[in-house]
């Protein structure tokens, strides 16, 4: 046996346990990683506010803590006016159910010429085997409810500590992060860390300000159908149609949709056909020009981001993927090197004439080429006859 075979053993099952620890580990700390993660673009889209208190003599701590205080505020009293609304109108629609049936009943007796009661409708209903099932299944996961909604309470309490401790300590991580490179690399480290604030600030202003807009329109819809709750469901749908990428905007709709529904089937009809347009106009009319300074990224592109987003860390990435891609594309476009078009018709979109050469000035060399050869075998002509 060689002398270094029994080290080389020993190396490779080192290193093999070494890997399989580290999977290991990253297994297991997958769910931590991934709220540090959301954790840095939280302090990175407040750190401009923060930036602009501490920049006016306020210290660093008592900036971001009025900032997520501000924020805590607006979310705790959003969820508060939504489920106030929800709770309302779920007693109302269960008081009101009787009469729907009523009058489903009647269509369904008088397009089908069927016999239907109300009363047989409820008892097959309330004796049916989906329902006993599903009622034994509900209670039986009301603890893994409590279990899911407490860990997400757990979760959400980790990013935002996360959160203030990366926006109160941004300037001291950036100098221990600059300490161990060279000075050269710390520009690029700063650059990057620049670009990515203006970048995930400006993402979320910019759906800050289109939450707005989409609220305000659907705001005044819903109060001319005259639907109820007409202020909380206007936030609801500028929030999550803004903040839930490529679904939000029908996924928003389905709450006005169901609640107009309840006074009007037409008007949910007319709340669909809205939601519809405002969506087309939103992608090429309002959001084009508000996000051209902040996040000039091609729609194609975003798409494709949210897609890959989703399918690497689920809502998060479909979340994140746009601020993230933007600031790649920013950072490194300083590193492309670029060249002036030419003026050929076909950059353009139009088709090359017939005739046309493809490269004139090829072309142009060619013939003085040419020209020059027709001379040089004049002159050697001419040079034969007189010998």
């Amino acid at each position: 046996m060689p002398s270094w075979l029994p080290r080389a053993m020993v190396l490779a099952l080192a290193l093999y346990a070494c890997f399989r620890l580290g999977s290991w580990a990253f297994d297991q700390l997958i769910g931590l990683l991934i709220n540090v993660l959301i954790s840095f673009f939280l302090a990175l889209a407040i750190e401009p506010a923060v930036s602009r208190m501490a920049a006016r003599g306020m210290r660093r701590g008592l900036a971001t803590f009025l900032v997520f205080l501000g924020i805590l505020v607006a979310g705790a009293g959003f969820v508060v006016l939504l489920g106030s609304m929800l709770a309302g109108q779920i007693v109302e629609m269960v008081e009101e159910f009787p009469k729907y049936l009523d009058s489903v009943i009647n269509w369904v007796n008088q397009n089908f010429h069927t016999d239907l009661s109300r009363v047989e409708v409820q008892d097959s209903l309330l004796h049916s085997d989906w329902l006993q099932k599903y009622v034994q299944n509900s209670a039986t996961g009301v603890l893994d409810v409590s279990t899911t909604v407490l860990g997400g309470l757990f979760r959400l309490l980790t990013i935002f500590l996360f959160s203030f401790y990366f926006a109160a300590d941004g300037p001291r991580l950036r100098r221990g992060l600059c300490s161990v490179l060279p000075p050269a690399r710390q520009a690029e480290v700063l650059r990057a860390w620049e670009i990515a604030v203006d970048k995930t600030g400006g993402y979320l202003y910019s759906r800050g300000l289109m939450a707005l807009v989409s609220g305000i329109a659907h705001y005044v819809l819903l109060v001319f159908l005259d639907v109820p709750y007409a202020p909380a469901l206007a936030i609801w749908v500028g929030l999550v149609s803004q903040f839930i990428p490529t679904i939000g905007t029908y996924l928003a709709g389905a709450l006005p949709m169901l609640i107009a529904f309840t006074i009007d089937p037409w008007y949910a009809l007319w709340v669909l056909g809205f939601v519809v347009v405002y969506q087309q106009f939103e992608n090429y009319v309002l959001q084009p020009k508000l996000t051209a300074r902040t996040v000039d990224i091609h729609p194609a592109v975003a798409f494709g981001s949210v897609i890959a987003g989703t399918a690497l860390m689920g809502a998060v990435g479909a979340l994140i993927a746009i601020p993230a891609v933007a600031t790649l594309q920013a950072f490194l476009g300083a590193y492309v090197k670029r060249y002036d078009v030419t003026d050929d018709p076909r950059v353009h979109g139009r088709r090359r004439r017939r005739g046309v050469p493809v490269f004139p000035g090829l072309r142009r060399a060619r013939g003085a080429s040419g020209n020059d050869a027709d001379e040089d075998t004049e002159q050697l002509g001419a040079s034969g006859a007189r010998a």
